[in-house]
């Protein structure tokens, strides 16, 4: 009779094992291809810092950059914890065992004679397994289990006259025998499915990328923390040379009145306005020097938390003011698209279903489907013919099996149903509201952007008018139609229009940060790619 070789059986079950379903639909994750490096001591020309430079070196150097890139990383690990439950699994075993036992005459030959004697019995068995589960919600096992048992007795029996002696020998004369074994366990309704037995490892893989996105989300927040930095700093610096010609203005006015009245055309008691006037303007320095220091040491803090750090820095750019390149409607359409807040909480929601899907296939029933292949050899004098009959398949035996089992009531299974449809649903509910603030932040974002642009050209002309008109007090009172009082105010003016304006031009900047991170291009916007 011509048996059925092994191999077909075995190709059925790893085909079984290598039905691998598509990975989930999920948004693409595009994430910039160049990596932001790592903490280095690399220091750009602290005495010619431009915005630019100050954002990458803050993006090379910042702890918090640091920490964002170590969590991402333990997230990314959850992939292959979850995948481990699918893994193959080898497992081997080896038992020896010895025993000699003696026959102490309770035994009796056919004359009613007891028997004395030895018995000694080698039994060797090794065991080779390997077991699969699979995402489909089943199980693979093989097992394959070579058998050494050898045997030897020697009785004899002690006859009375006048019967002889008995003597009987046993000895195993075919000791090597085996099994394959192989099987099968599908389960049909309740962990059917990737949804239901990969939910853990499609969401540890939503997680994953979104892992990506709140890294991204931390250099944006360290790049706009940056930029706020910088311009601080830029600030303080040019309020400081304002306050310094406001001095020198004040100076040169009580100069000038000194004059007119050593000449007799001022009286003495006009120079006090003039003496408190300079005692403004060199307090005012006073304070601005303060605030200059103190915001240079918050950039310097931003850019090198690491010891080898420049004492001091000197900003180069200045803020310009530029025309909107898009309407408020397109500014929320890209808003919508690239906001990377938006995309995690795409993500949410998707590991959110996932889990709502795994919770609705545990309340069914349990029903399996078995299928198994049992080959077993003859016993022989040598090891080779047992190899030689489990792969020809000279003694098979198989099996196939349905086991059902229905929980009552169920009440842990439909708790946790309940359970994820209220974590979906609120997801859903924290998205909707997400895509609603990110709206109104755009919105209020290109609102003050285009505001504060019209703002800066409005101080300009203001300041003009002010430098203009403390021309005309300054001829008039050398024509004796003004008094030094309407000077000062006059000069008192042109400094707090100065001031205003300066204020407007950094405002205007910290706008185009908030509008560029509002509509999230703030990266693409500086040339930053994040790996």
């Amino acid at each position: 009779m011509t048996r059925l070789p092994i191999y077909p059986a075995l190709l059925v079950a790893f085909s079984l094992v290598a039905q691998t379903a598509p990975k989930p639909d999920a948004p693409k994750l595009e994430m910039p291809k160049a990596d932001v490096p790592k903490a280095a001591n690399t220091q750009v020309d602290a005495s010619h810092l431009t915005l630019q430079d100050a954002i990458e070196a803050s993006l090379r150097n910042n702890l918090q950059v640091q920490i964002s890139a170590e969590t991402r990383e333990t997230v990314r690990a959850g992939v292959p914890i979850n995948a481990g439950v699918f893994d193959w699994q080898l497992t081997s075993g080896l038992v020896i065992q010895h025993a000699k036992s003696s026959v102490d005459g309770k035994t009796f030959d056919i004359y009613g004679d007891p028997f004395f004697g030895t018995a000694t019995a080698d039994n060797r068995s090794w065991t080779v397994g390997l077991a699969k589960p699979t995402e489909w919600g089943g199980t693979l096992q093989l097992n394959y289990n070579p058998i050494y048992s050898y045997y030897n007795q020697n009785m004899q029996s002690r006859a009375t006259p006048p019967n002889p002696a008995i003597n009987i020998t046993e000895v195993a004369s075919y000791p090597y025998s085996g099994t394959f074994n192989a099987s099968f366990t599908q389960s049909l309704l309740r962990n059917f499915g990737r949804d239901a037995t990969a939910a853990n490892l499609i969401v540890a893989r939503y997680g994953s990328k979104a892992a990506d996105y709140n890294f991204q989300l931390a250099i944006i927040n360290q790049v706009a923390s940056t930029e706020s930095a910088y311009w601080a700093v830029v600030f303080a610096k040019l309020d400081l040379e304002n306050k310094r010609v406001a001095l020198a203005l004040a100076q040169q006015q009580l100069k000038e009145d000194t004059t007119r009245v050593q000449v007799g055309t001022l009286a003495p008691l006009g120079l006090l306005q003039d003496d408190a006037s300079v005692a403004q303007a060199e307090q005012d320095i006073i304070t601005s020097e303060a605030n200059l220091a103190n915001a240079k040491d918050a950039l310097i803090r931003t850019i090198y938390p690491i010891p080898d750090r420049p004492a001091t820095l000197d900003t180069a750019d200045l803020p310009t003011v530029k025309p909107m390149e898009m309407d408020e409607a397109a500014a929320e359409k890209m808003a919508l698209a690239d906001r990377v807040e938006l995309k995690g909480a795409d993500l949410d929601l998707l590991s959110k279903r996932a889990l709502e899907t795994a919770a609705n296939n545990r309340i069914l029933p349990q029903l399996d489907l078995n299928v198994a292949y049992n080959g077993s050899t003859n016993n022989y004098t040598t090891f080779s013919p047992v190899n030689s009959d489990l792969a020809q398949g000279k003694n098979p035996g198989y099996t196939v099996g349905l086991q059902f089992s229905l929980p009552i009531m169920n009440q842990t299974a439909r708790g946790n149903q309940a359970l994820a449809r209220a974590n979906r649903r609120s997801s859903e509910l924290s998205r909707h509201d997400l895509e609603l603030g990110i709206i109104l932040q755009v919105r209020t974002a290109y609102r003050n952007l285009d505001s504060l642009a019209k703002g800066v050209v409005a101080a300009e002309k203001t300041r003009v008018f002010r430098e203009q008109n403390l021309d005309a007090e300054h001829k008039k009172l050398e024509n004796g139609m003004s008094t030094s009082f309407l000077v000062l105010t006059a000069l008192n003016d042109l400094n707090t229009s100065k001031g205003n304006e300066l204020q407007a031009r950094i405002n205007y900047a910290n706008a185009v940060t908030a509008f560029d991170q509002a509509v999230g291009r703030l990266l693409q916007a500086r040339h930053l790619e994040v790996k």
